[in-house]
């Protein structure tokens, strides 16, 4: 599981359905390597703490691999990495195998699996339709949050290496299965 993008956001202001909202969710591919923190990647932009950021979802993980599914529904949209608000796209990482608490060597960090991301209307927002939100529910494809254990950078190219993995834990996808 090989790093593809590392992505940043700012907060962005916008007026949705005559709503002004604030959000991170717009991120975009940086060349340069991020600092995962303990409750968040340093420079990106995490608006609402309650449901972003913090210890148990400092660092959401997303696969490129899902991206073909949501590109057919979505078409016109201009595509990039970061769409799903992620701070990493991974060139596979599988819900179905990852499981919760498995740690991971990543760069300079050492992570651990924490969560499935639940869809939210800032990802509705993000694709110019709440539809996406039910559509995302809907697949398996949730990506990840993780827990920084050690702080560090992650670049293009670092790979994700499995350190441990809790016999008796779900995978993410199980759990994300579950809260539905």
């Amino acid at each position: 599981m090989r790093v593809v993008s590392v992505n940043i956001g700012e907060r962005k202001t916008i007026v949705w359905k005559t709503k002004t909202i604030e959000t991170g969710i717009y991120k975009s591919p940086v060349k340069n390597p991020i600092f995962l923190g303990e409750e968040d990647v340093v420079g990106d932009a995490v608006v609402d703490r309650k449901h972003h950021g913090g210890i148990d979802q400092a660092v959401y993980g997303y696969s490129k691999k899902h991206y073909s599914y949501f590109k057919t529904l979505y078409p016109n949209l201009d595509w990039n990495y970061g769409m799903f608000g992620e701070n990493i796209t991974f060139d596979d990482l599988n819900e179905e195998e990852i499981t919760v608490g498995s740690q991971y060597q990543l760069g300079e960090c050492l992570l651990e699996v924490t969560k499935p991301r639940q869809p939210c209307s800032k990802l509705g927002v993000r694709f110019g339709t709440q539809k996406i939100v039910k559509q995302f529910w809907n697949t398996t494809k949730s990506g990840m949050y993780f827990k920084v254990l050690k702080t560090g950078y992650v670049n293009v190219g670092d790979e994700l290496v499995l350190l441990s993995k809790p016999e008796d834990s779900k995978s993410i996808a199980a759990v994300y299965e579950s809260k539905k």
